[in-house]
């Protein structure tokens, strides 16, 4: 009888990802350093968007809002991209991290989106003359707030987490109608925003001394998302071990009443 040889080999990185004890394994290492750029990054970008830039000869110091408005607004969206590829992860592979992706970005895109909403409103005052115009971004962006909020009721509202997770990726896919009409309504209606001003084809029409604090602060606020989003990962992890053993000894008790 020819022996047979074992041969373990090293799990891929689809299964480090997949596998929730494994993130927890690999993902404990980049929160403290994530942390750390994120205090770096927000260090420099404040020191340029307070002392290291000038103010807009239209709007004066007003524009300083502009470092804190632009980059919620973009990871506003941002996020419901991220839960948009987390749903079709959850329907399309059953992956095992993908709705626990999605839970852990809900709330936070809910805060992005508030915090864009309300620096919007302070922002508009004195720029235009407004807390609040029914204009086509705004509107928009209510709508995307009221989704997340939506989203996140549909997470509460059941205890099995695996038969929520299909139907808030239901919910979350048709919801992403809303985000091309946010990025587009600025062209396709009368706004009160201006066009696209960074990322065009002919290249950002932003002065560079704005320009430079404005990609600063949006780096820093990108990288407080994704430490944010890790941390709730991993404690939605947590929160799911122990709500298993509990059901465990739940049923273990039971089993062992006469």
């Amino acid at each position: 009888m020819s022996e047979v040889k074992q041969t373990h080999s090293e799990p891929g990185w689809f299964t480090r990802l997949a596998h929730p004890g494994l993130f927890l394994g690999w993902s404990r290492h980049i929160v403290i350093p994530l942390a750390g750029l994120s205090t770096i990054a927000f260090a420099i970008g404040l020191y340029l968007a307070f002392w290291g830039s000038p103010a807009d000869y239209q709007m004066g110091d007003t524009v300083r809002m502009m470092y804190v408005h632009v980059p919620a607004a973009w990871l506003s969206q941002f996020c419901y991209a991220l839960m948009f590829a987390s749903a079709i992860g959850t329907l399309v592979w059953r992956h095992p991290m993908a709705d626990v992706s999605q839970k852990a970005a809900a709330p936070l895109g809910a805060l992005f989106t508030a915090l864009a909403l309300f620096t919007g409103a302070l922002w508009g005052r004195p720029t235009w003359g407004t807390y609040w115009e029914w204009d086509g971004r705004m509107t928009s962006t209510l709508v995307l707030l009221l989704i997340y909020l939506g989203i996140i009721a549909l997470w509460r509202a059941f205890d099995d987490q695996l038969k929520a997770a299909r139907i808030v990726a239901v919910f979350t896919l048709i919801g992403a109608v809303n985000i091309p009409i946010i990025k587009f309504s600025v062209d396709w209606w009368h706004t009160l925003h201006q066009p696209a001003s960074v990322f065009r084809l002919d290249g950002p029409t932003i002065a560079p001394e704005i320009l430079t604090p404005l990609l600063a602060m949006t780096l820093a606020f990108s990288l407080l998302f994704m430490l944010l989003h890790l941390v709730r990962m991993r404690t939605e992890v947590r929160k799911r071990r122990v709500r298993s053993l509990e059901l465990a000894q739940a049923r273990a008790a039971k089993g062992a009443r006469p």
